[in-house]
């Protein structure tokens, strides 16, 4: 009898590794996780009918549970029953984390038994011009935030000429609430080498970066292992998959700054100087890392490619609504009774997300807002939450979908105080290069305080007035989303929940 329990670093931090020590002489495979992380750790048993699963897991729970399997499994009171039946995964899309929670991270085999390196196989068959094409065709955005087309970057770095060319990965995942790439590069560390190696083949570059945030140690030494075993079996080298063509890579650790994920701040930290963010143009595709024709994508955009060259465009673009195509991982976060990841397809609405599948609050009191996209993402209320969750639709009530982190907050979360956080962290994180982010968020920390001081309603009027100026010069006025989207919390806690700033609603929106 097989049992499974993962190795991620979430599992581990409620207790995995201490159930597995329980587990001792079990026939015990430790693999990713599947996500639902409410019940971490969820120990999975192989049956004929399925993996049925027990979750949350302690050590002292493992007795009873090994007794449990000799007589009647579902009459144990930790039993969930078959897991893929669970309703949170059943109704999912996985197409990105189709493996999470069955395979083991570092096994080759796994990965190859589970659909891996097909994508490669397909990119060297069809050559590197249909390559491109089936990434143009796809409708693949970059899933780093500003959803940029994948194929015109692929379309661009291919047609550039240069001696070298560089494939950069954005691995900083520095948002609150997000976890799907820390997920994906300790459970599926093939998935995002085997994007990456058809990204340089195609496009014409030998070289690759991962730039993973310090915090990841854990994602780190997978990915450092993986590259290794990658490289021993020809997916990594002089001759990738049989191409004929060089392609290798590395994993590079940062320093613990937000604005690294800016891909040229990211750029200026990977040529070993200080991150900030550069002028553009020129692009990054055109002049990126040492001045050199560089693809830069996130980790999900990445890791999309190989199933897209695998299973074709049409595959893909058969998920998703308009110009929003594929599935995303969400991440639910904060207050949320089944936080975890939920991969859909664009179009579910907000309100399917924290009330359907996340249970509301996990403290059982109403929900005041979910704040989408980070720690500079919108706060939204829930008149809003049947918004479908799509760029466009986003985008049309001023807010992003940022990486996919959803932070689910209930009705004590003082909003104004909310607001001045987002003011002071882009304060602490900016770079410098702009005055607007870097003298506006310390002046956005001094209008809010004296906002919230203010002895009687007009006074709070008038720092009202200057605070949403203040917004409107760093929106529109910043080099890049830092300062750009500083006021995106700020103005949607001013429009939404003025009472927490002592305002009426009408003058909120002056």
């Amino acid at each position: 009898m097989s049992l499974y329990l993962p190795s991620d670093s979430l599992a581990r931090a409620v207790g995995a590794d201490e159930v597995a020590l329980a587990l001792a002489g079990q026939d015990l495979q430790r693999t990713s996780s599947r996500g639902l992380y409410w019940l971490e750790p969820l120990l999975e048993v192989d049956t004929p009918q399925g993996r049925i699963g027990f979750g949350p897991l302690t050590a002292a729970d493992v007795p009873s549970v090994l007794d449990a399997l000799q007589g009647e499994p579902s009459a144990h009171p930790l039993a969930l029953g078959l897991v893929e039946e669970l309703p949170y995964l059943k109704t999912q899309q996985r197409l990105l984390f189709a493996r999470a929670g069955i395979t083991r991270p570092l096994s080759l085999d796994d990965y190859r038994a589970h659909g891996g390196f097909e994508g490669l196989q397909r990119a060297v068959s069809i050559g590197g011009e249909q390559s491109a094409t089936e990434v143009f065709d796809s409708g693949l955005r970059g899933r780093g935030g500003a959803a940029f087309p994948a194929g015109i970057k692929w379309r661009t770095v291919r047609a550039t000429q240069a001696a070298q060319k560089y494939i950069v990965c954005n691995a900083d995942e520095g948002d609150s609430g997000t976890f799907a790439d820390r997920m994906l590069m300790e459970g599926d560390p093939f998935l995002l080498i085997e994007g990456m190696a058809i990204a340089g083949i195609t496009v014409g570059a030998s070289y690759g970066y991962i730039y993973v945030r310090s915090e990841y140690p854990q994602a780190v030494a997978t990915l450092r292992e993986a590259l290794e075993i990658a490289r021993a079996n020809g997916y990594l080298g002089a001759n990738v998959g049989g191409s004929g063509q060089a392609f290798d890579m590395e994993v590079r650790v940062g320093a613990g700054a937000y604005i690294c994920g800016e891909e040229t701040a990211l750029l200026d930290s990977l040529e070993g100087k200080r991150g900030i963010v550069r002028a553009k143009p020129p692009i990054p595709a055109l002049q990126g890392l040492f001045g050199l024709p560089t693809l830069v994508h996130n980790v999900l955009t990445l890791a999309s490619v190989p199933l897209i060259l695998a299973k074709g465009a049409q595959f893909y673009r058969d998920y998703g609504m308009g110009r929003s195509l594929g599935t995303m991982p969400f991440q639910l976060a904060g207050n949320i009774l089944r936080g975890g990841l939920v991969e859909r397809a664009f179009g579910l609405t907000l309100r399917e997300l924290v009330e359907d599948y996340g249970g509301g609050t996990a403290t059982g009191r109403p929900l005041k807002a979910a704040q989408v996209g980070g720690p500079l993402g919108t706060w939204v209320p829930p008149s809003q939450f049947d918004t479908p969750l799509d760029y466009e639709a986003f985008a049309a009530m001023g807010a992003m979908l940022g990486h996919g982190g959803v932070v689910v907050a209930d009705d004590t979360l003082d909003m104004a105080h909310m607001a001045r956080f987002a003011m002071q962290f882009c304060a602490e994180e900016s770079c410098g290069k702009c005055t607007p982010c870097r003298i506006g968020s310390t002046r956005g920390v001094e209008v809010i305080d004296r906002l919230l001081a203010a002895p009687d309603q007009s006074g709070r009027d008038e720092q009202a007035i200057i605070l949403k100026d203040l917004c409107d010069t760093m929106q529109y006025g910043s080099l890049c989303a830092l300062g750009g989207m500083a006021p995106f919390p700020v103005a949607s806690a001013l429009k939404y929940f003025p009472a927490d700033f002592g305002l009426q609603p009408s003058e909120a929106d002056q």
